[in-house]
């Protein structure tokens, strides 16, 4: 039976809560996108009079979206390792 470090697992924890934390802005990006397209009545990304906002916020969370993947391999390669 291998030996499972406190820091290790401590890390581990903290890692899946700060992806699942990123999860919760990403639905909160979602909402604020989708009520300003509603706002301006535009929701095609291609019209040149879709919302600055909107855009801006679409970027925000696709970075995140990114970056949870990123955490999320790391996660599974941490507990692969344990």
């Amino acid at each position: 039976m291998q030996e499972v470090s406190r820091s290790g697992a401590t890390g581990e924890l903290k890692l899946d809560a700060l992806i699942a934390d990123l999860w919760w802005r990403v639905r909160l990006l979602n909402t604020d996108i989708l009520e300003e397209e509603a706002k301006s009545g535009v929701f095609d990304v291609q019209q040149p009079t879709y919302p600055l906002l909107a855009l801006n916020l679409r970027a925000r969370r696709d970075n995140l979206v990114s970056t949870i993947g990123v955490l999320e391999e790391r996660a599974k390669s941490v507990a692969e390792a344990a």
